[in-house]
């Protein structure tokens, strides 16, 4: 049985449509990759997921249990949290504040000393700078307390929206070896992206979202090696 399970997704803003029709499975343990250009509809989906935007038809089930139309509070509680486009941080606040945040939804306090060690093994920088406001960081460093905030609340799937976009090359790596690291701990992830080959290296599978329908899935090995594919849905050159 997949972890989260997501049928004919569809959400309108008034009388624009964010997304149409999108389906999508995610195993636990494994890490899925939300594929498209911009527009296609992969923000959308992952904020439809969170509960963060209001679903016009279709279903989210977690775990087998039907979650369609929970508050973001409710989803996160569950095991699911998302680290957004654009972090989404409390500027004013530091670091180590805004990590705590991210912990809010926990029931057993006393693990929170345990979370924040976990985030600060993961993101030495944001050790450093734990005393720091969040609004003096670097992109890369928002990026990585982004990901930390959501690690907080000790979930079971982190969804990641966009983590490349905006970033160094040298930044981006260092942000797909700790989802390397995150993977080999067992955690499930989801995977948003416009750089497709990155996300496609981490990936077990795949969907391509297209004016938000998903038109094609499968392994992220297949999708990387077939050229129509990769010209045609994922915009990417082919010798």
């Amino acid at each position: 049985m997949s972890l989260l399970s997501v049928r004919n997704l569809s959400v309108r803003y008034g009388d624009l449509v964010g997304v149409s029709d999108v389906s999508l499975e995610v195993p636990e343990g494994g890490v899925v990759a939300l594929l498209g250009s911009n527009g296609a509809g992969k923000t959308t989906t992952l904020n439809a997921i969170a509960g963060l935007v209001p679903t016009a038809g279709g279903s989210v089930t977690w775990q087998g249990a039907d979650i369609t139309g929970r508050p973001a509070f409710a989803v996160v509680g569950l095991g699911l949290a998302l680290s957004p486009e654009g972090w989404r941080l409390f500027v004013q606040q530091t670091v180590e504040q805004n990590l705590r945040l991210g912990a809010t939804v926990l029931a057993d306090r006393k693990r929170l000393p345990v979370l924040l060690d976990r985030v600060f093994t993961l993101f030495p920088r944001l050790a450093e700078r734990r005393r720091q406001r969040a609004g003096t960081l670097s992109g890369g460093e928002r990026q990585m307390l982004a990901m930390g905030r959501a690690l907080m609340s000790d979930p079971k799937l982190l969804m990641l929206d966009e983590p490349s976009l905006g970033l160094a090359p040298a930044v981006v790596e260092t942000m797909y070896e700790t989802l390397g690291r995150l993977r080999g701990e067992g955690l499930t992830l989801l995977l948003a992206e416009q750089a497709v080959e990155l996300a496609l290296e981490v990936a077990d599978y795949a969907y391509v979202l297209q004016t938000g329908r998903t038109v094609l899935d499968g392994t992220a090995a297949k999708l990387a090696d077939d050229e129509d594919v990769r010209r045609i849905y994922l915009g990417l050159e082919t010798e």
